[in-house]
C-alpha cells in the first residue's frame, strides 16, 4: 500500500518547528541560502548536526561543492528573512549583516543562535540527501524563536 505524500505533509505540517537559515560559501566564494525546518541534532558524542536537503535543490549542489554550511535559528522578528530565502531563484542578501567562522559559511549576526559546520558524510534518503555535519562553531542568543505550524509563521506565547 502506498501512503499519500499529501497526507504525509499534513501530519508532519502538525509537529511544531523551529525555522533556520541555512547558508554556505563554495570555494569559488560564491553564497547561497535557504530556509529549512529539516534541521536536527543528530549525536552529541561525537557532536553531528543533520540537514536534510531536496535533491532538486539549488542548495543540494550548493553543500556537495562545498563541504560546510551554518545554521542559523531564526528569532520571532525574522519571519522576513525566513519567507525572503524560502522562494525559488535568486536569493538576496542585501540589508542582513554576516559574519564569518571556522568555514566561512555566512552567520547572521543578529540570529537567536547558529552553528557552523563541516559535512563528514552525504546519505541519501529518497527525493533528499542528509547532510551530517560536525560543528565548529557556534552561539546562542536571547530571544524567542520563529516557529513554523500548520503551514504558518507562529510564535511562542509570551510569559506570564
Amino acid at each position: 500500500m502506498t501512503f499519500d505524500s499529501t497526507l504525509q505533509r499534513q501530519i508532519m505540517g502538525r509537529f511544531a518547528t523551529g525555522v533556520t537559515l541555512v547558508t554556505t560559501r563554495r570555494k569559488d566564494g560564491e553564497i547561497l541560502g535557504m530556509t529549512a525546518n529539516a534541521v536536527l541534532s543528530l549525536s552529541l558524542d561525537p557532536p553531528l548536526i543533520l540537514v536534510s536537503i531536496d535533491k532538486k535543490n539549488q542548495m543540494h549542489e550548493f553543500l556537495k561543492s562545498s563541504d560546510c554550511f551554518a545554521v542559523n535559528v531564526l528569532r520571532d522578528d525574522q519571519e522576513e528573512i525566513s519567507r525572503r530565502f524560502a522562494t525559488p531563484g535568486p536569493k538576496d542578501f542585501s540589508g542582513l549583516e554576516f559574519l564569518e567562522l571556522e568555514t566561512g559559511s555566512p552567520i547572521l549576526a543578529n540570529a537567536l543562535a547558529f552553528i557552523d559546520c563541516q559535512i563528514v558524510q552525504v546519505v541519501s534518503g529518497g527525493d533528499h540527501d542528509m547532510f551530517i555535519a560536525q560543528p565548529l562553531a557556534g552561539e546562542t542568543r536571547d530571544g524567542n524563536p520563529l516557529i513554523f505550524y500548520s503551514g504558518q509563521y507562529t510564535q511562542l506565547p509570551s510569559e506570564t
